[in-house]
């Protein structure tokens, strides 16, 4: 059984009807309580807290039955910790870091147990100390840095004053709260917070969330004699006053301390609630996990019944507030054909997945493909790869909303449509990213999914020419090899980033990603060696694999809350096949779409659309990421760039030499050098790629060079504005509303600004003199920051790397979509596997990780056990205090 996600705690409680009281114990048995076949795939007992099967539920209902009282933690319990804090917290340390004239913030925000990456607090000091104990520790930390104490009693209190909290625009409730309060009310039980907040912050925000006058009792950390969790003194306090004997009430909080409050004063129950900062290792002590506070109503009042209540005798979806979800199947026909995996789209990751499934003749795979088969030169020669990049037959040829921080620009997003999927038109550019970019995805709740346990599927994957070594693969099926074309232009690329100061790289997905060198290719004996090649072709000659091509699939079918199929629009017909599991992967825009209409997602949004709710996930098609890259170009004295190519004589013998013996200019995409270098001092790994050509292209290649010259594409890696994808109907074949929300932060703005100033530098080294004619983009008129930042915003475009989508992410994660066995919270034999479920985007592109990605989840899907761990190690800068 998978990890199931609630969907009782997003509902209004009001109006609960004695009618649905049946329905909501059978929601607590099945769906609120997390299974116990989850724990197993997360770790052993000691690691993760209680689950509890229905026999356990059972159990304990006569004891719930006689709750008095519910004791509720406030922030990650009531109001969500993160969008309240987080902005304080950046207040705090802007103003302390001006107070003292010190930079602070990494020990501040590593103190107060805020990641900077994710934007999100973990269990530490501020979600878990009092106020005075969390003033007490900045004070200590500031006299270790050489203030004396009544300095720095004086500056925390200067810095503290005004960071409000409280600010309603940073107030989110987690949960309709007055509903659950006055319907606590109603059934005669009580109520209190108990919180490590002072009372001037706890009021005011308790009267935004409209329960200041439905609670009975508050105690806040700076009430007399109040002590800091897990202290009992403060429950037991409650109890006193409210005159309820401890082992009736219910303590609710979503931190190790609350759960541990609960324990120490003997409450009769603790429920953690994975709406906070505490993760199930952090709850371990909790009788029940609950995902929102909200299910503490069916919980502690399960077998009462409010006045007037009734039955309406109805059966098909359950009307519970103001949401419906469906509990009927979804028209599953009989005698449809029954796959053991029906695998949507075949991309990069479908492709992988097909042969690897595939390989248990046991297992039978029907691969679905809304495109046609890659059955043209067009695709398969290297260098014509503009041709379909600008092409709709095999692109879904998107287009972005208007970009705001872009000069309202509509961007285009061209995504394969094809055997191969964006494989088939991508720029052949092979690179992993960085190891710490892996790191940062266990950090953000991909357990099993760091560089060690990466590196050893990039080397299973690959055949690289060079051989293997501790970072190359030597027998996969993805050849990779090195450009052939010796173009003058490459290597004084690669000299003047020497000259520059940047190092030389052997190997940019090796040891050393920092620096300059050649690049590597996904091309195999002068031909394009996508996906379709490297792992669908050999799949195909197995008799348990079929593939169907030009069928739209326009939603995932279920039987309760388990995916038994699809249905597939293919030449006008509507069909149906059965699946013993169901993988998406359509890439980050079409796998949040198919969830979306096939009623997964947030359901607000899908039921103003009117497509039935299956399951509320708010993280679908949420943290959308891209990669923006400008081109810097300068025009070339001598005749030895690619221009001299695009005359009909020398088009046609280049590809009379592809078409006979796959060599010369025609098998190559040009980017044959490259290189990656970090923005600024402090930086940890680099934050800015170059992918160089000995030529001029612009938008997106639909306009040719008329000149000699040459240019570099550069961007930023790792960019911090988060954008989204949403429906624009509930018809398969409308694109969706796409917002990257490009370029939304300063950090943004500054590292496409250095990107085009460190390229100028680079392009201005002694081994570009014998070539360097004057600067066609941005241009010598270009020169204050103003100008470059305007120039950005005119000129940059994607890097065709949207990512993100439906995040992988542990399950206190409101915004994951899938576990990290990539299965989807909430839903049995579904599961989501391409770049879209990768937590943030790798600091490189994206082919390479997406081929990894989608081996390393076919071992998980088999079962089988994952590779062992890699110990190759990882170079890193001797100092950050420079920028190179």
């Amino acid at each position: 059984m998978l990890v199931r996600r609630t969907i009782a705690g997003l509902l209004r409680l009001s109006d609960f009807a004695a009618a649905n009281r049946a329905h909501r114990i059978n929601q607590l048995k099945q769906g609120i309580f997390r299974s116990s076949s989850s724990a197993a795939a997360q770790g052993s007992s000691s690691d993760v807290p209680p689950r509890f099967t229905t026999t356990s539920i059972d159990e304990l209902l006569p004891r719930l039955r006689n709750s008095s009282l519910v004791i509720f933690d406030k922030d990650g319990t009531l109001i969500c910790f993160h969008s309240m804090w987080a902005p304080w917290i950046h207040q705090f340390v802007e103003r302390l870091e001006a107070d003292t004239q010190m930079s602070l913030g990494d020990k501040v925000y590593r103190l107060l147990g805020f990641d900077t990456q994710t934007q999100r607090f973990g269990p530490g000091l501020l979600a878990e100390a009092t106020m005075f104990i969390i003033k007490e520790r900045m004070v200590e930390l500031l006299m270790q840095e050489g203030l004396e104490s009544e300095e720095a009693n004086k500056v925390v209190d200067r810095c503290w004053q005004n960071c409000d909290a409280t600010n309603e625009a940073n107030l989110k409730s987690l949960g309709n709260l007055p509903d659950l309060f006055k319907t606590l009310k109603d059934w005669g039980i009580k109520t209190a917070i108990c919180t490590a907040d002072t009372r001037a912050g706890t009021l005011p925000a308790l009267k935004k969330l409209g329960v200041d006058k439905l609670v009975d009792k508050i105690m806040c950390s700076d009430d007399h004699g109040s002590q800091p969790k897990p202290n009992p003194h403060n429950a037991l306090r409650i109890c006193e006053e409210l005159n309820v004997s401890p082992e009736r009430a219910i303590m609710v909080g979503d931190t190790s301390a609350d759960t541990g409050l609960a324990k120490n004063a003997k409450l009769g129950t603790a429920i953690g609630v994975l709406s906070g900062v505490g993760s199930h290792k952090d709850l371990h002590e909790a009788d029940y996990l609950l995902d929102s506070v909200e299910n503490i109503l069916t919980i502690a009042v399960n077998g009462k019944s409010p006045p007037g209540g009734g039955s309406n005798g109805t059966g098909g979806p359950q009307k519970i507030g103001q949401r419906q979800y469906s509990t009927t199947t979804s028209g599953m026909k009989a005698g449809v054909p029954e796959y053991s995996y029906v695998i949507i789209g075949a991309g990069s990751a479908g492709c992988v997945l097909t042969n690897r499934l595939s390989e248990n003749s046991d297992n039978t795979v029907l691969l679905l493909e809304a495109g046609p088969k890659d059955y043209t030169w067009k695709i398969h020669m290297p260098s014509a790869l503009m041709y379909n990049l600008c092409d709709d037959k095999y692109n879904w040829y998107y287009h972005t909303v208007p970009q705001k921080h872009m000069d309202d620009r509509k961007m285009y997003w061209p995504r394969g449509r094809v055997w191969g999927g964006s494989s088939s038109l991508n720029a052949m550019v092979y690179i992993r990213g960085h190891a710490r970019d892996y790191d940062r995805w266990e950090r953000e709740g991909a357990a099993g999914w760091s560089y060690a346990d990466c590196l050893p599927y990039f080397r299973k994957a690959q055949t690289h020419e060079l051989g293997p070594d501790n970072y190359r693969g030597g027998d996969g099926p993805l050849h990779v090899s090195r450009g052939k074309s010796e173009n003058p232009l490459n290597r004084a690329f690669i000299e003047a980033a020497q000259q520059a100061g940047y190092p030389y790289t052997d190997d940019m997905n090796g040891y050393q990603q920092e620096g300059f060198g050649d690049m590597d290719m996904t091309i195999h004996n002068g031909i394009r060696w996508s996906t379709a090649n490297a792992y669908l072709r050999p799949a195909l000659k197995r008799t348990n694999v079929t593939t169907e091509v030009k069928c739209v699939v326009t939603r995932v079918l279920f039987e309760g809350n388990r995916a038994v199929g699809v249905e597939y629009l293919q030449n006008g017909e509507t069909k149906q096949v059965r699946a013993g599991e169901v993988i998406l992967s359509g890439g980050a825009i079409n796998s949040p779409q198919l969830l979306n209409l096939s009623g997964i997602g947030d359901a607000d949004d899908l039921q103003k659309l009117g497509i039935p709710v299956v399951q509320h996930l708010p993280g679908v098609g949420q943290n959308l990421q891209d990669h923006l890259e400008v081109y810097v170009q300068q025009a070339c004295t001598q005749p030895v760039t690619l221009y001299s190519s695009l005359s009909p004589h020398r088009m046609l013998m280049i590809g009379i030499q592809w078409f006979t013996m796959q060599t010369g200019l025609g098998a190559t995409s040009h980017l044959e050098a490259g290189g990656f270098i970090r923005s600024r001092p402090g930086v940890e790994h680099p934050d800015i790629q170059y992918h160089f050509l000995p030529s001029t292209v612009n938008d997106h290649g639909r306009v040719a060079g008329t000149q000699h010259a040459y240019q570099v594409h550069v961007g930023s890696m790792r960019p911090t504005s988060r954008g989204y994808l949403k429906l624009k109907s509930a018809d398969p074949h409308t694109h969706p509303l796409l917002e990257p929300n490009y370029m939304s932060t300063d950090q943004d703005v500054l590292e496409m600004r250095l990107s085009i100033k460190l390229s100028r530098e680079i392009f201005a080294q002694k081994a570009f003199d014998p070539f360097r004619g004057p600067e066609l983009a941005p241009g010598d008129g270009v020169q204050s920051d103003k100008d470059i930042d305007a120039f950005a915003r005119r000129m940059s475009d994607s890097a065709y790397h949207p990512s993100c989508t439906c995040k992988m992410g542990e399950e206190t994660d409101k915004m994951a979509v899938v576990d990290a066995e990539t299965r989807v919270f909430g839903l049995e034999n579904l599961r989501v596997v391409d770049a879209s479920i990768m937590p943030s985007i790798v600091s490189g592109n994206l082919n390479a990780p997406t081929i990894m990605l989608s081996e390393k989840a076919a071992d998980i899907i088999k079962g089988e056990p994952p590779l062992p761990k890699s110990t190759a190690p990882v170079y890193q800068p001797k100092t950050l205090d420079t920028q190179r």
